[in-house]
């Protein structure tokens, strides 16, 4: 998926998020510049790029051989660039210090991209001199292999950078999604959220471990939401009828107490060192580095497969191989 025309990228923190999309972005092609003040930020961007490789290779998909190049300061990995990334912690504090960090170093015209997983955009530029060129770009980890990105413009975002940030992440072998009216989570994460909040009364209230919510997943509905979603897996289930078929068999259900969704157990001592211990006992076993290649190559064979049939994120696993 090389891109046609090289950028000048700058990837302001490097840690799980930051590092995945410095893998994503030089792969493609792209003239990548990072900063994080860490100590420990190389050795943990070496890793994830090794992974990104592994899993590019399995794809199928053309790499540049280009390395990112580790900026001394924040001012010299943005000072040129088109396309600034912000994944610095999740505090708004932190944030929007870094983007009066950025608009006194970037060009005036540089895209500012937060990877942010639920600020709305229009309360990260409050204070931006420049905020029509804030946008969120959030993406789901390994940012180097996962398609969906999803596009949040702000009140104050122009089309022009909506459709320029489209137009940049859509050459990098991605789907963007644009959300089209701010909400706090965005899409994804507030339907994630519904499945964690369930997921800790189960595990609260001693009906089930980590490791077998995670196996009512993988070997369940995961399979089937890999491929088809939500909606689209419902609609078969209402069978000839369709979508209104289900919804008229099955919504008197949501009346029902089956889920608790609007509230959280509290997450006591004695709660987390039960989430904490199973998931030791569940995975343990392997380093987060095995997991994580464990993690690549199953979702490199689902997507391989997913090419195969045409189907949900295959095609664009497709438009974006060798040959």
């Amino acid at each position: 998926m090389l891109v046609s025309q090289p950028i000048t990228v700058g990837v302001v923190g490097a840690g799980v998020i930051g590092a995945g999309w410095v893998a994503r972005m030089a792969l493609a092609g792209h003239h990548v510049r990072w900063f994080d003040p860490n100590p420990g930020a190389q050795p943990f961007l070496d890793r994830i790029s090794q992974n990104a490789v592994h899993s590019w290779q399995g794809m199928d998909w053309p790499m540049s051989p280009e390395s990112p190049v580790r900026a001394d300061t924040l001012a010299a990995a943005v000072g040129d660039a088109e396309l600034i990334i912000e994944s610095v912690p999740e505090r708004l504090v932190i944030k929007q210090a870094t983007y009066a960090q950025i608009e006194s170093a970037a060009p005036p015209s540089a895209i500012i991209a937060s990877s942010t997983s639920g600020f709305k955009p229009s309360v990260l530029a409050d204070g931006l001199i420049n905020p029509e060129r804030l946008i969120v770009a959030h993406p789901f980890n390994p940012v180097y292999l996962i398609p969906l990105v999803e596009i949040v413009p702000g009140i104050h975002t122009s089309d022009a950078v909506r459709d320029r940030s489209v137009e940049l992440y859509t050459e990098v072998g991605m789907k963007p999604l644009v959300v089209r009216k701010e909400i706090d989570a965005f899409i994804a994460d507030r339907l994630l959220e519904a499945v964690w909040r369930e997921a800790l009364w189960l595990v609260n209230d001693g009906i089930a471990t980590t490791e077998e919510i995670d196996d009512a997943i993988r070997y369940g509905f995961g399979l089937r939401w890999a491929q088809m979603g939500l909606f689209e897996t419902y609609r078969i289930a209402g069978g000839d009828g369709g979508m209104g078929a289900f919804i008229a068999q099955f919504g008197e259900t949501l009346a029902w107490p089956w889920t608790k969704l609007m509230d959280t157990p509290e997450l006591t001592d004695q709660l987390i060192d039960t989430i904490a211990a199973q998931s030791d006992a569940q995975s343990g076993h392997l380093s987060i580095a095995e997991l994580e290649r464990h993690r690549d190559d199953n979702v490199v064979a689902i997507l391989n497969a997913l090419a195969t049939t045409r189907w949900g994120a295959g095609e664009v696993v497709r438009r974006n191989r060798v040959s």
